[in-house]
């Protein structure tokens, strides 16, 4: 419920910037597609959102075209698209 209240917060109070183009969340793991060279910012403005300090939130970037993401692996292909592979 926390993380609801931080994504909640997060929709209403991000500059337009920050806010992604993807935004996926399953429990406490984030999958989102943002503008290059903001995740850093974006990151920033996250962790301020939890006064109490207890919720840091982390970045994984995509490497050579593909992301894991839970037990999924993304792939970027020649298209701009994705595939999921298990």
């Amino acid at each position: 419920m926390y993380m609801k209240h931080l994504e909640e917060k997060f929709q209403s109070t991000a500059p337009l910037e920050l806010k992604p183009k993807l935004w996926k969340r399953y429990e406490d793991h984030i999958l989102e597609v943002i503008k290059k060279g903001s995740v850093e910012k974006l990151t920033e403005f996250l962790n301020s959102l939890d006064t109490t300090g207890s919720i840091k939130f982390m970045y994984e970037m995509e490497q050579d075209g593909e992301l894991p993401f839970l037990d999924i692996l993304l792939e970027r292909t020649d298209s701009g698209g994705t595939d999921k592979h298990f």
